[in-house]
């Protein structure tokens, strides 16, 4: 994520933050969390200006349910081979989930690629500046066009991922955390937060973002470093226990995950392809480890050939 030069901090929010009762105003919260990002934001290599758009297009890719610690040597090595998209479009698709490594859901390094193709296709080689373009490419959802255009292109967008929806439901809605899908009223609140000035609502997406993700964690919440608890709902009204639906586990120990991991960790490491045998010595349960492989040949991730043999993805 880039970060734009330091604005005015200044923005209205519509009557939707009004119509929570209690709630604070999006103008409100926008220079305590700004000025707090100003001191403490993380220095991370695609929030420098060298980073450009392709490296924060790859970042988003890469930080989808993964933590930054785990994504940074891969980043890193990822941009070093592949500096422009034109670069990586030129590669196999496998040669994409090889680099992809053990970050996960690994689905994540086609669509990567794929959008690297269209933008080498489409756009001459260069990150498109215009958001529907962005949501136009393959791969890219409302979250990944809107990340790309605010971070590396300065523009006002509501930027919704996992960190800036618990900040805006402990600090405006009042709930300890926000639904499991993202919702209509969450957009619709997100967007009433947005600062009009388009450089501070750039900045202001960032720093929530980066609130939640040091601060305002989803466990063991540090509220004495938060700017805005003196305003923030959740915590005036006592921090009461989330009450909604469970919330979703993460489980990875025995599941398919797992075994597709296992699989795909095999077909990297080789520069051959590997026959069955090698495959099956990966898992006892061959129930289970044929459905994983027939997952990941269905998703595209691993392309079978005559003889029992599988490789990753040429085309």
């Amino acid at each position: 994520m880039t970060a734009p030069t330091k604005p005015s901090h200044s923005g209205p929010a519509d009557n939707t933050a009004d119509a929570l009762s209690g709630a604070p105003l999006g103008e409100d919260l926008h220079s305590p969390v700004i000025d707090w990002f100003d001191e403490h934001a993380r220095d991370l290599p695609w929030r420098r200006p060298e980073a450009g758009p392709w490296g924060v297009m790859v970042s988003e890719f890469m930080l989808q349910q993964t933590p930054v610690s785990r994504v940074l040597p891969v980043y890193e090595q990822w941009l070093a081979k592949w500096p422009r998209p034109a670069d990586l479009a030129k590669e196999a698709p496998g040669e994409a989930v090889r680099a992809w490594g053990r970050l996960g859901y690994p689905r994540r390094a086609l669509r990567l690629h794929g959008a690297a193709v269209a933008i080498t296709e489409r756009h001459g080689g260069d990150v498109p500046t215009d958001h529907a373009q962005l949501l136009a490419l393959p791969g890219i959802g409302e979250y990944t066009a809107a990340a790309v255009a605010s971070f590396a292109y300065g523009q006002r967008h509501a930027v919704l991922d996992t960190n800036v929806r618990r900040v805006f439901a402990r600090a405006v809605t009042g709930v300890q955390y926000p639904p499991n899908a993202t919702t209509a009223a969450e957009r619709k609140l997100a967007r009433a937060l947005l600062p009009d000035d388009e450089t501070t609502a750039a900045r202001w997406a960032a720093a929530s973002m980066e609130l939640g993700a040091l601060v305002c964690t989803a466990k063991n919440e540090t509220c004495v470093r938060c700017p805005i608890a003196a305003q923030c709902a959740w915590r005036l009204a006592g921090k009461p226990e989330h009450d909604g639906p469970p919330r979703r586990g993460q489980t990875y120990a025995g599941t398919d995950r797992q075994v597709r991991g296992k699989l795909l960790a095999v077909l990297r490491d080789a520069h051959a392809p590997v026959p069955q045998a090698a495959l099956d010595r990966v898992w006892h349960e061959s129930v289970q480890r044929a459905r994983a492989l027939d997952g990941l040949v269905s998703d595209g991730l691993v392309e079978p050939l005559p003889g029992g043999l599988y490789r990753l993805p040429l085309t």
